[in-house]
């Protein structure tokens, strides 16, 4: 898992992202569409179309790290509305662990999401 300090920033492109992009593609759309500077050491968090597939892009101190996380079952949601302010959000930390542990934002109540057989 992901950890991160109480200073850390974190960056949502609420807009569908092409997810054959690495860290040169990830690194511009940071510039283009975030405006924001990499090295500060926020996270910037992409979805694909189908929110089956997250990136989050952010420095490590001497080097750009990618975490990669694919869903067998189920989507990523955003929080409600993440379309109508503006293309890219800010969250909060417990959000955005929330929103990769399948926890439906509105109930707080976790949704479908694939099981290993036992």
């Amino acid at each position: 898992m992901l950890s991160t300090s109480s200073n850390t920033r974190i960056f949502v492109h609420a807009l569908p992202t092409d997810m054959r992009k690495s860290f040169d593609g990830l690194y511009a759309m940071v510039v283009h569409s975030f405006g924001k500077d990499i090295y500060q050491g926020d996270y910037f968090v992409f979805l694909n179309r189908a929110r089956d597939r997250c990136k989050i892009l952010f420095w490590d101190r001497d080097g750009l790290v990618v975490w990669a996380k694919r869903l067998e079952r189920g989507r990523f949601q955003l929080p409600n509305g993440a379309l109508d302010q503006s293309p890219t959000i800010e969250v909060d930390t417990t959000t955005l662990a929330m929103i990769l542990g399948g926890v439906d934002l509105e109930t707080g109540r976790r949704r479908k999401r694939y099981q290993r057989p036992s």
